[in-house]
């Protein structure tokens, strides 16, 4: 899948864990997990803003996007 989430490397920069960042944003810990291992289909606006607001980020900082070499 070219988009690439790079959320664990913002909490490793802001030195969050998994459980902290899930009480803070009111997501489930199964569910932020599936997206910080870039198994996740889609993200929710709210969701993703959420996320930025507790990690002081900005979208770009936590998804990518990989041109494939075709």
């Amino acid at each position: 899948m070219p988009i690439i989430v790079n959320l664990d490397v913002m909490m490793a920069k802001r030195k969050m864990s998994l459980n902290e960042l899930s009480g803070k944003v009111d997501l489930t810990l199964s569910n932020l997990s599936i997206l910080k291992t870039g198994k996740a289909k889609a993200i929710r606006f709210s969701t993703l803003e959420a996320i930025c607001k507790v990690l002081e980020c900005q979208p770009g900082d936590i998804l990518e996007f990989i041109k494939d070499s075709e």
